[in-house]
Order: structure tokens, then sequence, then C-alpha cells
């Protein structure tokens, strides 16, 4: 059986215990195969399936799959009952360390907002009014997303170049603990999914849409299949695993997805122009709210060391939610929205994936140039090699395949 037949078998035979393993998939049907067996013949498999990759010829083709199979026997010890410490899980699944964030610098933050945030009150009080001020509407949110999207695909086709016949839908949902998700359907084609749960910002949707779209989870997922499974024969990137090592590559690559194609001033320009009159918004409370962003930017590890606070500190939710209330500058219903997200049982190990894979991101970039972007849309590299080949980013960061709810 070729490696990659085997590779998607036994993702698919995983899913059939924790569905939503597979993010998405467009290979040959036969090999989707769901059948439930026992957790211990799949982690049989799956140590099985490690030692067969070491037989694979290409260097870069082995070392992807070596770190994605070390991943599903993560995943197949998981199923078969086994308790590990949280801090192990995330470096199981992800092959990345799991990140505690500095108190002092959330503190420091919280200071400097006192400052950004207009009106009087509570921060969380004068947050909410400024971001209720630069809240699209649900019924706008697709007409104003519509020329973003525009000019992102533009950018990106001429800076990168697209596929030909890639393509994706866009619509609207609820009921969902992430802000937004790009769902590959192969083919080269995804759709993406906007959650109207928690308002949604003029200020956040460019980001938004370059994360899930152009030139992010969009463009990384048609890229890689029009040059690795069409180019290459490499079936296996027909399957994208949510739980698995590629994802801190793909959500490093969307967090830094707007900058690859605008610079900051061209945006902060385009938001309070163009965009916030399609908006019909006040452009002085767009920028008032993208001063309030430039600072929550150092506290969006915010998520992850909650994240810790809950499964390896064994806290109870109530702290979790009033750590999640100070230091995200939300009320509780916000704050029990990020706690739905960090406890999801796929996506509570997660969480991390932002903010290491923006930094390694960032980091190869600084030190291979931004053109390396187009390196990341089209070669499957792991985290530990974004960690050799980079150099320490100036500042960490976090932001939404799927993004967190917007703090």
């Amino acid at each position: 059986m070729d490696i990659a037949e085997r590779y998607i078998r036994l993702a698919h035979a995983i899913d059939a215990h924790a569905p939503g393993f597979i993010d998405g998939y467009g290979g040959p049907e036969a090999w989707a195969d769901r059948t439930v067996r026992d957790p211990r013949a799949l982690q049989a498999e799956a140590q099985d399936l490690q030692a067969r990759v070491q037989d694979v010829p290409e260097a870069g083709r082995r070392h992807w799959l070596e770190v994605q199979a070390r991943a599903m026997h993560t995943m197949t010890r998981l199923l078969g009952g086994e308790r590990m410490p949280y801090s192990d899980e995330v470096r199981g699944l992800y092959d990345i360390e799991a990140r505690r964030g500095d108190v002092q610098t959330l503190e420091a933050n919280l200071r400097a907002l006192e400052d950004a945030l207009p009106g009087h009150g509570s921060l969380a009080e004068r947050k909410a009014a400024l971001r209720d001020r630069v809240t699209v509407r649900s019924d706008d949110l697709l007409r104003v997303a519509e020329p973003i999207l525009a000019e992102l695909r533009s950018r990106t086709q001429n800076r990168f170049g697209l596929p030909e016949g890639e393509g994706f839908s866009i619509g609207l949902v609820s009921g969902q603990p992430w802000s937004g998700y790009n769902w590959p359907l192969g083919n080269l084609q995804s759709r993406i999914d906007i959650n109207t749960d928690l308002p949604v910002t003029l200020t956040a949707l460019p980001d938004l849409m370059a994360h899930e779209g152009y030139p992010g989870h969009h463009t990384e997922h048609s890229t890689k299949e029009a040059a690795l499974v069409r180019g290459q024969g490499w079936q296996e990137h027909h399957l994208q695993l949510l739980n698995a090592p590629e994802c801190v590559v793909s959500e490093g690559l969307a967090m830094n997805a707007l900058d690859a194609v605008m610079a900051p001033d061209e945006v902060r320009a385009w938001l309070t122009g163009d965009l916030a009159t399609v908006a019909g918004l006040d452009p002085d409370d767009v920028t008032a709210m993208l001063r309030v962003s430039e600072v929550q930017a150092g506290m969006k590890g915010v998520s992850g060391a909650a994240a810790m606070l809950l499964h390896e500190d064994g806290a109870p939710e109530a702290e979790v939610v009033a750590f999640l209330q100070r230091y995200n500058v939300v009320d509780e219903t916000h704050a029990r929205k990020h706690l739905e997200f960090i406890t999801q049982p796929n996506l509570r190990a997660y969480i991390f994936t932002y903010a290491v894979g923006s930094d390694l991101v960032r980091g190869f970039l600084a030190r291979h140039g931004q053109a390396a972007f187009g390196r990341l849309l089209c070669e499957p590299l792991t985290p530990g090699q974004l960690l050799r080949e980079s150099v320490a980013p100036e500042q960490p960061a976090v932001a939404g395949d799927l993004t967190t709810p917007q703090p």
C-alpha cells in the first residue's frame, strides 16, 4: 500500500473516534474508510506508519510525514485512554511548546488601554461601547467583505499567483466556538464561514478575510493541492488534519497573511477611508478602535494562558472566566465564548498554534524576506524547520482554517 494511502486511511480511522480530526479531504473516496476499530489497533498502525515513512525517498516529504505521523500516534494514545499532562498533549500533537504568557506584560497592557479607550466607566464598558460603534451589522457583513476580498485576491494574484480554477464560497453561521473557519473542500475549492454569535468589527474584517481567504488558508490549501498533489503526486496533501503540526505552519501563515500583501499604513488608510464609508461608520471611531487593537496585540496570548490555567493547573472554570474577562477586557458572555473554544475536545490544545505559529512564520520571513511567504504557500514545511530557519521576531503576536473569538 502506498504511503499516502496508509496515511489517509489511518486519519479516517482516527476521525471515526474523534470527529473533526480531519479538517478537509478531497482524495479518493475508497481511502476514506471510517470503520470504527479498536484504538489499540490504531496505535499499532500509527507506529507502523512512522516506521514506513522512513522509506520515503524525498527528504522534504519524508520529514513532513514523520512529524504528522507522530501526531497521529499521540492521537491514538489519547483515544486509548492514556492520560498525559496538557503540555505533553500540545507537544505531541503540534510539535511545539505550550506558553503560559506573562501576567506582568498583560497588566502593563491593561494600563495602556486606560489611555487608548475613550469615554467613561470600566475598561470593559468603554471597550464594549467603542466596539459597538465599529461593529458591522450581520446583514451588511457580506456586502462589506466583498470589496475587501476583491482587493486581497488581486494583490495575492499579483504577488504570489493563484492556481487556475481556485475559489470559495462565504456564508454566515452561528452556534460555533470560533470567529471564522475555512473548510477545505478539495478540487481547489473551500468554504468560509463567519460566526455571527459575537460582533464582527470593521477593524477585524480585513485580517479575517486575509486569514481565511487571500492569501491565507484558502490560498495555502489550493496552492498546495495544485503544487503537491497535482504537481508532485503527493496525495497525502489531499488531506488536512486539525490536530497535527501542519496547523502550526498554516495558522502562522494565516496570521501573517494581511501583512504579506498590504502594509499597516495602507490598512489603516483603507479602514478609515473607503471601508468606513462602505460600512457607514465614523472614521474617528475606527481610528480609536485601531489604537485599542494595537495595544491588545500584546495581550493575545491570553487564551493560551487561560488554557494552561484550566488544563495544566486544574483551575476551576469560574477562575478561568474571570482571567479571560480581566485580560481580554470583555464581559462574561464574551469570556465564556473563549472558554468554549479552549474546552472543545479538538480545539483545547489548538489554541497555541496561533501564537507559536505566528512567531515562527514572522521569524522565517525576517530571515528570508517577505517573498518567502510564497514558499510557505506551496512547500510542506514543519514547525521545527521554521524554527531552524528563523530569527527571533521582534514582537510576539497571536490572532482566526479557524479564528478564535475576537476579544
